[in-house]
């Protein structure tokens, strides 16, 4: 990836999943991509846990709050990620064709924050290099 790249990752909630796959790939592959996420019906608050697994894997992530696909739906994407299949099946179209990728993980809200470490670590090793894939692919298709 040679131009900065902006990954949307939805969820229902936008509260543990995509807060977790945003701060991921930040942290994996700025400066060529910047993420961005939101939720198809957003929660009040992003839980502790989330911001104790990032901490413990050393990701600053202090600004993490769920957004509405509303807040972020005029936002030039280059790929939508869904995260979980309640968020997949009712993607929202787009203005203009978006490539997608569905990668869905368990979701850790109300469990111990043992479950929310394996749930990042699922999502560092699967998303990742997933993203990377989607958007070589999308590169490499352009005429």
């Amino acid at each position: 990836m040679t131009m900065t790249k902006t990954v949307l990752v939805l969820c229902t909630h936008n509260a543990c999943r995509s807060q977790l796959a945003q701060a991921l790939l930040e942290h994996e592959l700025a400066p060529a991509l910047r993420a961005i996420s939101a939720g198809t019906q957003p929660a009040q608050a992003v839980p502790a846990e989330v911001f104790a697994a990032l901490r413990l894997a050393g990701i600053a992530a202090e600004d993490l709050v769920p957004k509405s696909l509303e807040a972020v739906r005029d936002e030039a994407v280059d790929l939508v990620v869904t995260v979980c299949d309640g968020a997949k099946e009712t993607c929202p179209v787009f203005p203009r064709p978006v490539p997608r990728l569905h990668v869905s993980f368990p979701d850790p809200m109300g469990q111990p924050l043992a479950r929310f470490l394996e749930v990042r670590d699922e999502i560092r090793a699967r998303l990742v290099p997933a993203v990377c894939q989607a958007l070589d692919a999308e590169r490499e298709a352009r005429p």
